[in-house]
């Protein structure tokens, strides 16, 4: 038998929810309050920014120029931590392994997202597990030549790489990195019947460039800026869509006719996914002002790099376009995957 309410009990009870429901939202107001407070006054700890690369090398100084920087002007250490591994993978874990509240940070490269094609199944989600603060600069390749060569411009390579096919041969280091890839897209894009010779180390690809074991060499500026202060290396085009401030009378290989090819390579600082937008905000707007101060851009592009922020949007749309134009690259050179 239903059981029946006078008009007064149902009254009794609605208000007996609403009291419920109040309670509840305050309570989770409560919980929710340490969080956002805590994040309107970030940073109050030092924080940790992970590489995913070794001590000493060009990001690694790059990074550390702008972490002390960002330091002066948030009042707390960043704290720079070498994970060196392939793909930018263990220094990924690392990050997704810390709590998403903006204390452990990622530099990611152009570098991670060439590699994330070249597995099979790749074991991040560089679009979904991590979000953008900004990009800290962009470094592209430069073609070079040995100063004596018969090249005196990209125009000359092309001429004679058109005229004889399957004589030319380029250099790169890092077999399937950023440089690597670059040569293969500049094939692509060229249409030249070219031979990509991997090395080792960049010294090792310039003793043959000397020897004119190879016509060319594809690699970062500041692995060739010695060769080119000591007039050993001729630069003949940069491999991004603009000349680069650190050479800029230098030509793009796109203004030199190779239609459709732009290669720039980058670095960037993540957060994982799920960092308060607060904190965020704060990281992007520290960011943008210590990218333009006059002794950053100086001190970065003595290495090569044009100190350039971002929006986080930027940033992405960057990471997901580059992601395909490798993916593409890779398959049409048939580079087997891992």
């Amino acid at each position: 038998m239903l059981r029946s309410f006078t008009s007064r009990q149902v009254l009794y009870r609605q208000v007996l929810c609403r009291q419920v429901l109040a309670l509840a939202a305050a309570a989770l107001a409560l919980v929710a309050l340490p969080q956002a407070a805590s994040a309107q006054k970030y940073p109050e700890r030092p924080v940790r920014l992970v590489l995913p690369l070794g001590a000493a090398g060009v990001g690694d100084i790059t990074a550390r120029i702008i972490a002390e920087r960002l330091g002066d002007k948030l009042g707390q250490r960043f704290v720079i931590e070498n994970m060196p591994g392939p793909g930018g993978i263990v220094a990924g874990r690392a990050v997704l392994s810390a709590p998403a509240d903006g204390y452990t940070l990622l530099l990611m490269t152009g570098g991670i997202a060439s590699s994330v094609p070249l597995y099979n199944k790749f074991p991040l989600d560089m679009t979904k597990d991590f979000v953008a603060i900004s990009s800290m600069g962009y470094f592209d390749c430069l073609m070079v030549v040995n100063a004596q060569s018969e090249f005196k411009t990209l125009g000359d390579f092309l001429k004679v790489g058109r005229e004889k096919p399957g004589k030319l041969n380029i250099g790169t280091i890092s077999a399937g990195g950023v440089q690597n890839l670059t040569a293969n897209y500049f094939k692509q894009a060229s249409g030249l019947d070219v031979v990509i010779v991997p090395f080792r180390t960049t010294p090792d690809a310039i003793v043959a460039l000397m020897r004119n074991d190879v016509e060319m060499v594809i690699d970062f500026y500041a692995a060739l800026k010695s060769g080119l202060e000591d007039n050993k290396l001729r630069a003949v085009a940069w491999t991004g869509p603009q000349p680069s401030p650190a050479l800029p009378n230098v030509p793009t290989a796109l203004g030199e006719g190779v239609k459709g090819f732009e290669a720039a390579s980058w670095n960037a600082i993540y957060a994982k996914a799920g960092t308060p937008p607060e904190v965020l905000a704060t990281l992007n707007k520290a960011m943008q002002e210590v990218l333009a101060e006059p002794d950053v851009k100086k001190r970065l592009l003595d290495l090569g790099i044009d100190s350039k922020a971002s929006t986080p949007a930027e940033m992405d749309a960057q990471m997901r376009g580059d992601i395909t134009k490798w993916t593409e690259v890779i398959d049409r050179a048939g580079i087997e995957k891992r």
